[in-house]
């Protein structure tokens, strides 16, 4: 019986995106539920039929939480990233479908199997302080979509599971490209910075919840 919460008037998000697209910015809309994530989807299109330069301007849906089935070809059509958190969906898991029904939750709640499939671009990050900024929480989380107690036993969803290197590639080379910078960071090429972690295990091939254990040996920024 409600359709969510709309901090910001419409007309004013779209006078604010219009005004930033004409300026040369980036705009990041916040939108968790389908009427939010509709409503960002029209107010991108919209503005790019108006300002022509905007689709390269790499405009970003925070959050792309819940998705009515409509929306998710959008995502490549206007080419806007979908910035997700994917301790987002192993935290809300318990409750989602008791508040949008079973329907809405295997049709849009966290589907990024169903994003990837249709071409999106898809940036990862921890949403903290709402979550803990631990990327080893988001890494796991990506990958099973269970809770640190190895909860649902087979995943939530788990049709929608990212594979590890699409989960390494969404927090690295997604997140950079996401914030413009992926010429100079994101991922071990010749030229760009020397951007390291070394870690105390190797998360692409130990079992998942030896993810959780892992920690940062040491990190190296820019070459220091």
């Amino acid at each position: 019986g409600t359709t969510g919460l709309l901090t910001t008037p419409p007309d004013e998000v779209y006078a604010q995106t219009l005004a930033a697209s004409k300026a040369g910015f980036q705009t990041c809309i916040h939108a968790i539920g389908d009427r939010g994530n509709r409503m960002t989807m029209d107010v991108f299109e919209r503005v790019q039929k108006e300002v022509p330069t905007a689709k390269a301007l790499r405009m970003r849906n925070e959050h792309s939480q819940i998705l009515d089935a409509a929306e998710i070809p959008r995502f490549k059509a206007l080419e806007v990233i979908a910035s997700i958190q994917p301790t987002h969906c192993t935290s809300d898991m318990p409750w989602v479908p008791t508040r949008i029904g079973k329907e809405r939750t295997e049709e849009g709640a966290y589907v990024w199997r169903k994003l990837i499939d249709a071409g999106a671009r898809i940036a990862s990050g921890s949403d903290f302080p709402v979550e803990e900024p631990n990327p080893m929480l988001g890494f796991y989380a990506a990958i099973t979509r269970q809770g640190v107690d190895g909860q649902p036993p087979e995943g939530w969803a788990p049709d929608q599971r990212l594979t590890r290197e699409e989960t390494l590639a969404s927090f690295t080379l997604g997140a950079a490209y996401a914030a413009h910078a992926e010429e100079q960071t994101g991922s071990l090429v010749a030229g760009k910075l020397a951007d390291v972690v070394i870690l105390s295990h190797d998360i692409m091939t130990i079992a998942p919840q030896e993810i959780l254990k892992t920690t940062v040996w040491k990190t190296i920024t820019a070459g220091e």
